[in-house]
Protein backbone atom coordinates (compact mmCIF):
# COMPACT_ATOMS: atom_id res chain seq x y z
CA UNK A 1 0.00 0.00 0.00
CA UNK A 2 1.08 3.40 -0.79
CA UNK A 3 1.82 6.32 1.54
CA UNK A 4 0.38 9.43 1.26
CA UNK A 5 2.64 12.60 1.69
CA UNK A 6 1.27 15.79 3.91
CA UNK A 7 1.32 17.56 0.24
CA UNK A 8 -0.95 15.40 -1.40
CA UNK A 9 -3.19 15.12 1.30
CA UNK A 10 -3.55 19.20 1.52
CA UNK A 11 -3.87 19.36 -2.27
CA UNK A 12 -6.82 16.63 -1.82
CA UNK A 13 -8.51 17.86 1.09
CA UNK A 14 -10.23 21.09 -0.40
CA UNK A 15 -12.16 18.60 -2.83
CA UNK A 16 -14.36 17.38 0.09
CA UNK A 17 -15.37 20.91 1.52
CA UNK A 18 -19.21 19.69 0.50
CA UNK A 19 -19.51 17.24 3.29
CA UNK A 20 -18.86 19.79 5.47
CA UNK A 21 -21.55 21.75 3.85
CA UNK A 22 -23.70 19.15 4.25
CA UNK A 23 -22.71 18.74 7.98
CA UNK A 24 -23.66 22.73 8.48
CA UNK A 25 -26.48 22.46 6.99
CA UNK A 26 -28.02 19.02 8.46
CA UNK A 27 -26.76 21.12 12.40
CA UNK A 28 -29.09 24.15 10.82
CA UNK A 29 -31.77 21.97 10.31
CA UNK A 30 -31.67 20.20 13.45
CA UNK A 31 -31.29 23.49 15.60
CA UNK A 32 -34.42 24.42 13.91
CA UNK A 33 -36.39 21.83 14.65
CA UNK A 34 -35.03 21.27 17.97
CA UNK A 35 -36.14 25.28 18.75
CA UNK A 36 -39.76 25.20 16.82
CA UNK A 37 -41.25 22.13 19.01
CA UNK A 38 -42.53 22.35 22.42
CA UNK A 39 -41.20 19.60 24.56
CA UNK A 40 -42.75 18.30 27.52
CA UNK A 41 -41.38 15.11 28.33
CA UNK A 42 -37.37 13.43 28.22
CA UNK A 43 -38.59 11.13 25.92
CA UNK A 44 -39.24 13.91 23.14
CA UNK A 45 -35.84 15.56 23.61
CA UNK A 46 -34.17 12.50 24.24
CA UNK A 47 -35.24 10.98 20.99
CA UNK A 48 -34.08 14.12 19.35
CA UNK A 49 -30.49 14.12 21.17
CA UNK A 50 -30.22 10.60 20.32
CA UNK A 51 -30.31 11.07 16.59
CA UNK A 52 -28.56 13.84 17.08
CA UNK A 53 -25.66 12.46 18.41
CA UNK A 54 -26.08 9.49 16.13
CA UNK A 55 -25.94 11.40 13.23
CA UNK A 56 -22.82 13.68 14.76
CA UNK A 57 -20.94 10.32 15.12
CA UNK A 58 -21.85 9.31 11.49
CA UNK A 59 -20.44 12.25 10.36
CA UNK A 60 -17.16 12.15 12.51
CA UNK A 61 -16.58 8.34 11.37
CA UNK A 62 -16.71 9.88 7.77
CA UNK A 63 -14.06 12.38 8.19
CA UNK A 64 -11.85 9.92 9.69
CA UNK A 65 -11.51 8.16 6.34
CA UNK A 66 -9.96 11.55 5.07
CA UNK A 67 -7.97 12.64 7.94
CA UNK A 68 -5.38 10.45 8.63
CA UNK A 69 -3.57 12.59 11.00
CA UNK A 70 -6.30 13.18 13.13
CA UNK A 71 -7.98 9.61 12.36
CA UNK A 72 -7.96 8.01 16.00
CA UNK A 73 -9.55 10.92 17.61
CA UNK A 74 -12.60 11.31 14.81
CA UNK A 75 -13.17 7.45 15.09
CA UNK A 76 -13.40 8.08 19.13
CA UNK A 77 -15.56 10.71 19.22
CA UNK A 78 -17.79 9.38 16.62
CA UNK A 79 -17.74 6.48 18.36
CA UNK A 80 -18.60 8.25 21.39
CA UNK A 81 -21.14 10.19 20.27
CA UNK A 82 -23.04 6.87 18.57
CA UNK A 83 -22.77 5.69 21.94
CA UNK A 84 -24.21 8.44 23.62
CA UNK A 85 -27.30 8.58 21.01
CA UNK A 86 -27.68 5.04 21.58
CA UNK A 87 -27.94 5.40 25.16
CA UNK A 88 -30.50 8.84 24.96
CA UNK A 89 -32.55 6.42 22.92
CA UNK A 90 -32.86 3.90 25.04
CA UNK A 91 -33.55 5.04 28.17
CA UNK A 92 -35.63 8.38 27.49
CA UNK A 93 -37.61 7.56 30.36
CA UNK A 94 -34.34 7.69 32.98
CA UNK A 95 -33.91 11.61 35.22
CA UNK A 96 -32.86 14.93 33.13
CA UNK A 97 -29.80 14.77 34.89
CA UNK A 98 -28.67 11.41 33.11
CA UNK A 99 -29.47 13.15 29.72
CA UNK A 100 -28.13 16.71 31.03
CA UNK A 101 -24.76 14.39 31.98
CA UNK A 102 -23.94 12.74 28.58
CA UNK A 103 -24.83 15.89 26.68
CA UNK A 104 -22.70 18.31 28.78
CA UNK A 105 -19.55 15.63 28.44
CA UNK A 106 -20.19 15.60 25.18
CA UNK A 107 -20.14 19.02 24.16
CA UNK A 108 -17.33 19.52 26.57
CA UNK A 109 -15.35 17.01 24.51
CA UNK A 110 -16.50 18.79 21.80
CA UNK A 111 -15.24 22.09 22.67
CA UNK A 112 -11.64 20.76 24.20
CA UNK A 113 -10.89 19.12 20.27
CA UNK A 114 -12.24 22.23 18.69
CA UNK A 115 -9.78 24.22 20.41
CA UNK A 116 -6.87 22.01 19.92
CA UNK A 117 -7.94 22.06 16.26
CA UNK A 118 -8.32 25.37 15.50
CA UNK A 119 -5.06 26.34 17.68
CA UNK A 120 -2.90 23.74 15.50
CA UNK A 121 -4.50 24.58 12.24
CA UNK A 122 -4.01 28.48 12.92
CA UNK A 123 -1.06 29.10 10.23
CA UNK A 124 -3.64 27.74 7.19
CA UNK A 125 -6.97 28.89 8.16
CA UNK A 126 -8.12 32.69 8.61
CA UNK A 127 -10.86 31.40 10.52
CA UNK A 128 -9.17 29.42 13.39
CA UNK A 129 -10.42 32.05 15.67
CA UNK A 130 -14.06 30.94 15.05
CA UNK A 131 -12.99 27.06 16.09
CA UNK A 132 -11.60 28.72 19.08
CA UNK A 133 -14.44 30.66 20.08
CA UNK A 134 -16.70 27.61 19.41
CA UNK A 135 -14.35 25.55 21.38
CA UNK A 136 -14.45 27.73 24.37
CA UNK A 137 -18.49 28.20 24.25
CA UNK A 138 -18.81 24.88 24.02
CA UNK A 139 -16.52 23.67 27.01
CA UNK A 140 -18.33 26.63 29.35
CA UNK A 141 -21.90 25.31 28.48
CA UNK A 142 -20.70 21.45 29.00
CA UNK A 143 -19.34 22.56 32.50
CA UNK A 144 -22.72 24.36 33.30
CA UNK A 145 -24.71 21.20 31.83
CA UNK A 146 -22.71 19.05 34.35
CA UNK A 147 -22.23 21.26 36.93
CA UNK A 148 -26.49 22.38 36.94
CA UNK A 149 -28.50 19.33 37.07
CA UNK A 150 -31.61 21.60 38.37
CA UNK A 151 -32.49 23.14 34.86
CA UNK A 152 -35.77 22.82 32.87
CA UNK A 153 -35.76 21.09 29.95
CA UNK A 154 -36.73 24.02 27.90
CA UNK A 155 -33.48 25.13 29.12
CA UNK A 156 -31.62 22.42 27.75
CA UNK A 157 -33.82 22.18 24.52
CA UNK A 158 -32.68 26.21 23.87
CA UNK A 159 -29.21 25.28 24.90
CA UNK A 160 -28.97 22.86 22.24
CA UNK A 161 -30.50 24.24 19.17
CA UNK A 162 -28.10 27.38 20.24
CA UNK A 163 -25.25 24.82 20.18
CA UNK A 164 -26.15 23.15 17.20
CA UNK A 165 -27.04 26.43 15.03
CA UNK A 166 -23.70 27.55 16.18
CA UNK A 167 -21.72 24.15 15.09
CA UNK A 168 -23.36 24.49 11.81
CA UNK A 169 -22.42 27.36 11.24
CA UNK A 170 -18.89 26.63 11.81
CA UNK A 171 -19.16 24.26 9.43
CA UNK A 172 -20.62 26.28 6.93
CA UNK A 173 -17.82 28.81 7.22
CA UNK A 174 -14.95 25.42 7.59
CA UNK A 175 -16.81 24.56 4.00
CA UNK A 176 -16.85 27.62 2.39
CA UNK A 177 -12.98 28.38 3.71
CA UNK A 178 -11.92 24.76 2.12
CA UNK A 179 -13.79 25.68 -0.87
CA UNK A 180 -11.95 28.68 -1.48
CA UNK A 181 -8.57 27.11 -0.91
CA UNK A 182 -9.31 24.25 -3.46
CA UNK A 183 -10.07 27.30 -5.88
CA UNK A 184 -6.94 29.13 -5.24
CA UNK A 185 -4.77 25.66 -5.40
CA UNK A 186 -6.70 25.35 -8.68
CA UNK A 187 -6.22 28.82 -9.63
CA UNK A 188 -2.03 28.41 -8.96
CA UNK A 189 -1.82 24.99 -10.36
CA UNK A 190 -3.52 26.46 -13.99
Amino acid sequence: MEALDETSLAEDEPRYWWIFLVNGILWILFAFLVLSFTFTTVWAVALFFGFGFIIGGIFELMVSSRDTSWRWLHVTFGVIAIIAGILALIWPGETFLVLAAIIGWYVMIAGTIDIVVSVTTRRINDLWWLGLILGIVEVLIGFWAVGYSGRSIALLVVWVGATALVRGIANLMAAFGLHRIGKTMRGAMA
